[in-house]
């Protein structure tokens, strides 16, 4: 769940949809939220509160996760092969957390209970703050003999050391800059997942659905220096960390965010736009850099950029249609859209189904999942993650 612009991965729901598992003695079915699972017979009653725990976290270790231990205290998306039930997270009753108490619906519950992404690097390239040791990452890559040595090494584990090293060796670009705040309508990417937003299966309205691709959030800005001058400034950025040279330590082996700017000429692309509107404040385009990141799911020889935001500073988020048609005449791709009047169906367990598919982009690979977006109202937007996909990357 998405809140105050960053991933719950605990939060306080309603326990609703008891329901028996055919052929199972101990373990029943229920939701949270739009989210299916699997708990004990007796453990819930309909309208409980629970602290539900979405995938893709890791609980510490503590009494009331002793039973995650064989999973290195991890949650992610199950299937009991037995009953062809699959199970997404984990409800707990808010009684089990006596730092619970008092807590009502909705409220968000990670830190309180120390609850963390299961992928350790996550933890830094998912916050939304800026992680302070990524400056002494990019001064140890610049100075890498002084920093084989063991000496120095092992006293890099001291925080006084690493900021005495610093004064020395540290640059003023090491340090890495956030993500800019400034602009009106460019934000940080996250789609919600339609499990935490059961009601838009109400919402009828027609909607765009492109895929989701797999891989690293990627945000090319130029911002106009004086009005009515061609004068700009060029911004690339990660999902929280703007990129001020291609050698900039990042979380992958190679800065595919420079890359991206280099391989489609991006800033020129957005100097020609804005040298063609001389109304405009900023342009900005959005997306996904694919590749050799994130063990590479589409399998793919070289990296690619997909755009699926394209922004201006006078009317915000264009549509998908008008933006792919935007964009590709300049050589920049967008994600592949696959229909332009989808309408949700009733149920959850259809919606999911949906999800599932091959990936327009290698047909040799499931697509990670689909993402919806009315063309009248920039409000309605949401992810659906395919199970399948999930299930087959662990996670």
């Amino acid at each position: 769940m998405i809140i105050n612009g960053g991933r719950s991965l605990a939060h306080i729901e309603k326990v609703t949809n008891i329901r028996p598992i055919m052929g199972a003695d101990n373990i029943e079915q229920c939701n949270v939220l739009g989210w299916n699972l699997i708990c004990k017979i007796g453990e819930f009653k309909e309208g409980d509160l629970c602290c539900y725990i979405e995938i893709d976290s890791k609980v510490p270790e503590r009494e009331e996760f002793e039973f995650l231990r064989t999973k290195g205290f991890k949650v992610k998306t199950m299937k009991l092969g037995k009953f062809g039930v699959i199970s997404q997270g984990l409800a707990i009753p808010i009684t089990a957390f006596s730092e619970l108490n008092g807590k009502t619906e909705g409220v968000d519950v990670t830190d309180i209970l120390n609850i963390k992404y299961s992928v350790e690097e996550d933890n830094a390239r998912k916050s939304n703050k800026v992680d302070p040791n990524v400056k002494y990452a990019s001064m140890k890559a610049r100075h890498k003999k002084i920093f084989q040595n063991r000496f120095i090494k092992r006293m890099m584990k001291y925080e006084w050391f690493r900021k005495l090293m610093f004064v020395f060796l540290g640059k003023k670009s090491d340090s890495p800059k956030g993500f800019p705040t400034k602009f009106e309508f460019i934000h940080k990417t996250d789609e919600e997942r339609i499990e935490n937003l059961p009601q838009m299966l109400q919402n009828k309205t027609p909607l765009v659905v492109t895929e989701k691709l797999d891989g690293t959030s990627t945000t090319f800005i130029l911002e106009r220096l004086k009005k009515g001058k061609n004068k700009y400034e060029f911004y690339i950025c990660s999902r929280n960390i703007r990129m001020l040279k291609p050698e900039q330590e990042c979380f992958h082996d190679h800065n595919i965010y420079c890359d991206m700017a280099i391989k489609y000429d991006v800033e020129n692309v957005l100097t020609k736009i804005m040298n063609m509107n001389p109304n405009l404040d900023y342009v900005c385009i959005q997306g996904e850099s694919v590749g050799t990141v994130q063990e590479n799911p589409l399998q793919l020889k070289e990296d690619d950029f997909y755009a699926y935001n394209f922004i201006t500073s006078d009317i915000g988020r264009w549509s998908s249609i008008g933006a792919r048609m935007m964009l590709e005449e300049f050589g920049i791709k967008w994600v592949p859209i696959l229909d332009t009047n989808f309408i949700c169906p009733d149920t959850m367990e259809e919606m999911k189904d949906l999800a599932t598919g091959k990936s327009a982009v290698n047909s040799d690979v499931l697509r990670e999942g689909i993402v919806y977006r009315c063309a009248s109202d920039n409000t309605i937007s949401f992810k659906n993650v395919s199970r399948e996909y999930l299930l087959k990357h662990n996670i």
